[in-house]
């Protein structure tokens, strides 16, 4: 495994270290700047439209670029917004920060996953992406945690300056381990030949894949707070390590996946989708079980983020030559997702449909982008069929990212 993918693996660390644990500081901060929790919120909201502006437009204003400097630049972004965060004198100020750490959010994790795929041979490129997004993982099974509790005692703050410290420490990792270029030719495409990217239907299939898929789970996710303690009847002090365990099933699900996806990937996307709306199923009927509540959280989180590598995959291979722009609209399509199934299941639960009612939604939603799925895999089983010379047997997909 090159040591560089540790580097990227850490600084995905610490980006979703921000995005996350904002979310069980919000009362301290709330009470700190003298506004309502409902206010607070937007420091979440903010954040997520950010990481989707900045998953475009920053993007592409750096495809032209060397892919190294570029994410050492959005680190040092990413360490300005936390430093703000840290000192900062009112909400204007903390929301200033929120939105310039999470410009570099989309960016990073979208050029951070074609220099990691770069770095290793073609068959291993979906369990390069994985490494990087296991920093995603831990960010949620141990940094969250952690963040909330290092908040608790020593104020709000301490969480965002050790943050920042995080973002310092991953810069020197990215400067002294990534190599500036990596397995193959990493010339950095133009912003024409980035775009030329998304005449191909199987990028535009693979991003609504992203948006059903990944929305579904994030829809459960969102609210799972209240169907732990109002249905499932565990004690609101358990929610944090119960989020722990759903944490593990992420980093487990990453991994297999990413394994799984260097084999097959559009196999891996279907299998992985249909077993997630199982799951999902199974879980809002027995939610009111503490046994099976716990067993569908870890396995949730397993096979939700199980189709993060192969997603992220699939659209910088069908993008071909110019896949940077491509992947940032992928991880500003996992936020989109985040937020339609956080808007879905809000429906619900105002509808009164009751706390498992976002579990159904996001059933539904995952629906879906199984069925686009599976379209998607039909299509370029096709088409790979009538490229193939006569007598030879086509592979249904592209196994490399050409760059």
């Amino acid at each position: 495994m090159p040591i560089g993918l540790i580097a990227l693996a850490l600084g995905g660390f610490g980006i979703g270290l921000t995005e996350f644990v904002i979310m069980g500081l919000l009362p301290e901060v709330a009470a700190d700047f003298q506004v309502s929790e409902a206010t607070a919120g937007w420091l979440i909201s903010g954040y997520a439209l950010a990481v989707v502006v900045g998953a475009l437009g920053l993007t592409a204003a750096v495809t032209r670029f060397e892919r190294k400097p570029v994410l050492a630049v959005l680190l040092v972004l990413f360490i300005a917004g936390n430093l703000i965060s840290a000192i900062a004198p009112g909400y204007g100020m903390m929301m200033a920060g929120r939105i310039i750490a999470a410009l570099a959010h989309g960016a990073f994790f979208g050029i951070g996953a074609v220099v990691a795929a770069d770095m290793v041979a073609p068959t291993k490129k979906a369990g390069a992406i994985a490494i990087m997004f296991t920093g995603l993982t831990a960010a949620n099974v141990l940094g969250v945690p952690f963040g909330t509790m290092l908040g608790q005692a020593a104020g709000w703050r301490s969480t965002f300056w050790a943050i920042t410290v995080i973002g310092v420490i991953a810069l020197a990792g990215i400067l002294t381990l990534v190599p500036k270029t990596g397995h193959g030719d990493t010339t950095p495409g133009t912003l024409r030949s980035e775009l030329r990217a998304f005449r191909s239907g199987q990028v535009w299939l693979s991003i609504l894949v992203t948006i059903l898929g990944y929305g579904g789970m994030f829809g459960a996710f969102t609210y799972i707070a209240f169907t732990l303690t109002e249905v499932s009847g565990f004690a609101a002090s358990t929610v944090p390590w119960l989020l722990i365990v759903f944490g593990v099933g992420l980093f487990i699900g990453n991994t297999i996946g990413g394994k799984a996806a260097d084999r097959n990937v559009d196999r891996t996307l279907i299998v992985v989708l249909a077993v997630l709306v199982v799951v999902l199923v199974a879980f809002a009927l027995t939610a009111g079980s503490q046994v099976l509540t716990i067993a569908s959280i870890i396995l949730m989180g397993g096979f939700g983020f199980a189709t993060v590598p192969g997603l992220q995959m699939r659209v910088m291979t069908y993008a071909a030559g110019a896949p940077t722009l491509a992947s940032g609209a992928n991880i500003g399509a996992f936020n989109v997702g985040n937020a339609l199934g956080a808007w879905l299941g809000g429906v619900t639960i105002t509808a009164g449909l009751g706390y498992t009612s976002p579990i159904w939604a996001g059933a539904g939603i995952t629906l879906l982008g199984l069925a686009v799925m599976i379209v998607a895999a039909a299509n370029a089983k096709r088409t790979a069929a009538r490229q193939a010379p006569a007598g030879v047997h086509a592979a249904p997909e592209p196994v490399a990212v050409r760059n």
